[in-house]
């Protein structure tokens, strides 16, 4: 009877245990994020922080005098250290963009193990996945440099080295030449779960052999050889049309509503105006697009003298069509494929066309992306100041100043362009902190924690300092 009540008491308490653990199990929210909810995440993690004017962490905007600050002036005369905007930078592209890619990809493995998963769909993910991979290390390197690469993202190394910025950089071409080979255009891929294509693997085919083209023509004055192919195999399969464009459109409201509208409307602050060196040169010029970028002020357009303090209500700034909740925030378009395949024809690679020709064609992409209409393109490509046979300078000078203009509201390619073309020329303010910014230093908290491996890194790229030109900026 004894060992009968035992059991009988036994049982009873392994019941009321298991009802305990039932209660304390959250059965709204899931256990496990699946791979495509952690893509979702990175991709607007990255195109979020690419599109953002926040001062915390993206100042390339004023780095191009494209805007200036109004009362809080520190950014625009280069001081990135007040706030701490390289670690910043550094933060949201590893914590919050690398390493979700990364993670979207071993569950999307893990899922797609599962008998009756389509394996072609699959494939297509992890190649997409990785595209977004290369891109966001791309960025990186031509932030800083040398960075942490073969041992980023490894939970058990704290202190990862510094991979050298070259060597990154062309493996990383290698990675997205297997990526672009994985994909298959027949085949589907993540779906609504993609804000930028929607799952089009087509126009995400158009979109790694922009990043393609990109790449290689970053590398033209440090490994030309190896430019030349990889433009050259890149070139017959680019952007083609606004319509390819690889950009997101935000929502309405927070969480998911541009950058720009949140730190331009929704703060409730009048922080920035455009910048006098683009004012005075799109003036100059008669460009088209002046109205479509900025307000005019009593029917002209004044821009804020760079680097100084500035009244909001005397000078142009933002159109408010830009500072919309739901303006899209964009990665990649036709007009920079354009200028890349001007720049490819003048170093003569085989791109077909002539720079003239796609010079042209990336000016006329531009005006009619922001409304402007044929006859404004026309007209201006018409201005023997803007007409590639007559305008004045080399075809640096000519593509890069077009090329800054056309890359108005997208800081980071247009300041990455500034330094491969060295076109326009920027005059730093009078109160500048340094010279004009050719990268960032690397973090405070890297000197702090990880010291040995960032002096290295510092080292072997000729100094943590702004004006350290990167091994791809050779000219």
């Amino acid at each position: 009877m004894k060992n009968i009540f035992a059991i009988l008491l036994t049982l009873l308490i392994f019941s009321s245990c298991t009802k305990l653990e039932e209660l304390n199990v959250n059965t709204k929210d899931p256990t496990k994020v699946p791979g495509e909810s952690l893509f979702t995440r990175a991709q607007l993690g990255l195109i979020d922080q690419m599109v953002t004017p926040n001062v915390n962490s993206n100042n390339f905007r004023l780095f191009v005098q494209q805007w200036t600050e109004t009362t809080y002036i520190d950014e625009s005369n280069y001081d990135i250290t007040t706030r701490p905007i390289p670690g910043n930078w550094w933060n949201s592209m590893y914590r919050d963009v690398l390493m979700n890619f990364k993670e979207s990809a071993k569950v999307l493995q893990e899922d797609g193990n599962q008998p009756g998963d389509d394996v072609a769909v699959l494939k297509n993910k992890l190649a997409i996945v990785e595209i977004m991979t290369v891109y966001t290390y791309s960025v990186l390197v031509e932030t800083f440099g040398n960075v942490p690469y073969t041992q980023a993202l490894d939970p058990a190394i704290l202190l990862p080295k510094y991979d050298d910025g070259l060597t990154i950089y062309k493996d990383l071409i290698s990675r997205l030449n297997v990526a672009i080979t994985n994909l298959d255009q027949a085949q589907g891929s993540f779906g609504g779960t993609d804000n930028m294509y929607y799952g089009d693997v087509a126009q995400w085919y158009l979109f790694a052999n922009s990043l393609k083209l990109r790449m290689g023509m970053l590398l033209s004055d440090v490994d030309n050889a190896l430019a030349k192919t990889t433009v050259e195999a890149a070139a017959p399969n680019v952007i083609a049309s606004n319509d390819d464009n690889a950009a997101i459109t935000y929502m309405p409201d927070q969480p998911n509503n541009n950058p720009i509208n949140e730190n331009l409307v929704l703060s409730g602050r009048n922080d920035f105006v455009i910048a006098n060196t683009l004012v005075d040169e799109m003036n100059a010029l008669n460009d088209p697009r002046r109205g479509l970028y900025y307000t005019d002020v009593n029917g002209v357009y004044v821009g804020g003298i760079y680097g100084a303090s500035n009244d909001f209500t005397q000078f142009s700034h933002v159109n408010p069509t830009i500072t919309e909740p739901t303006f899209e925030g964009m990665l990649f378009d036709l007009q920079e494929v354009e200028f890349l395949l001007a720049e490819g024809v003048e170093r003569a690679f085989n791109v077909g066309g002539t720079a003239a020709g796609h010079y042209e064609s990336a000016i006329r992409a531009s005006i009619e992306y922001w409304g402007g209409s044929d006859a404004d393109a026309d007209a201006y490509l018409a201005n023997p100041d803007v007409a590639y046979a007559t305008a004045s300078g080399t075809w640096k000078e000519k593509i890069g100043i077009q090329k800054w203009i056309g890359l108005y509201n997208r800081g980071f390619e247009s300041w990455t362009a500034y330094r491969m073309l060295d076109y326009p020329i920027l005059f730093a303010p009078p109160d500048a902190e340094s010279v004009l910014p050719l990268r960032l230093t690397y973090p405070t908290t890297e000197q702090t924690l990880n010291g040995a491996n960032r002096a290295a890194a510092a080292t072997a790229i000729g100094g943590d300092a702004v004006g350290t030109k990167l091994f791809w900026d050779k000219n």
